[in-house]
């Protein structure tokens, strides 16, 4: 801190004043002004008290920017908590769309904007995954192996011998079944040929004791 004596706070004045010990010295003291190292507020209190004043000060500003110089301002402020707080002479996103052409941004937060960036995004997803399984099916054929190093190789050796013990493994599951689903086929034909016999052989005595009663009857023919 530095004195910088007044025109009213001279040396004879000075002097003079002390000599009659009534008066008042008018004598400015200011502050030396330095460089303020701007740095985040460790006191929470502090920097919530601090975020008030400045937010208030910059919504005032942007206000009277827009009042004395007839300007467009849109101004938004996020707090540390997430917070939202905006000025805005007219729409806000009348004023966005505004900048965006200014600066030749394109417009990707209109709804048709949207939906073609998201299904431009989700076509290329599935064309990178189709690209991704022809390469698959081709190594497991056998096909395009050149670009493969001995790690990629290996593991397709590997992946080969699991699926080919897979296919044996449900080979013989789907033999097994087939021979189980013809044995009963098989006993259900006996079955039903025993059951046929049966029947012809009770038809064959039924017919026999027929023939019997006919000749042995009452009314024998002479």
């Amino acid at each position: 801190m530095r004195l910088r004596s007044s025109s009213l706070c001279n040396s004879s004045s000075i002097g003079d004043l002390s000599r009659r010990n009534s008066a008042l010295i008018f004598c400015v003291f200011e502050m030396g002004r330095g460089k303020v190292e701007l740095k985040r507020i460790e006191n929470t209190t502090n920097r919530q008290v601090t975020f008030s004043k400045r937010r208030n000060g910059l919504l005032k500003k942007a206000f009277e920017l827009s009042i004395l110089c007839d300007a467009e301002v849109a101004l938004v402020i996020f707090s540390a908590t997430g917070k939202a707080y905006q000025y805005a002479t007219n729409d806000i996103q009348s004023t966005i769309s505004r900048y965006r052409d200014s600066v030749g941004i394109p417009h990707l937060y209109t709804q048709h904007s949207r939906t073609v960036e998201f299904w431009r995004a989700e076509l290329n997803n599935l064309r990178k995954s189709v690209q991704s399984l022809e390469e698959k099916l081709n190594h497991l054929a056998g096909e395009d192996l050149s670009s493969l190093g001995m790690r990629e190789l290996k593991q397709l050796e590997r992946q080969l011998k699991v699926g080919v013990e897979r296919v044996r493994t449900r080979k013989r599951t789907v033999i097994v079944e087939h021979i189980n689903l013809l044995k009963k086929e098989q006993r259900a034909l006996l079955n039903e040929n025993a059951s046929l016999q049966k029947r012809l052989q009770e038809t064959g005595l039924n017919s026999s004791n027929l023939a019997e009663g006919s000749t042995s009857g009452p009314f024998r023919r002479l």
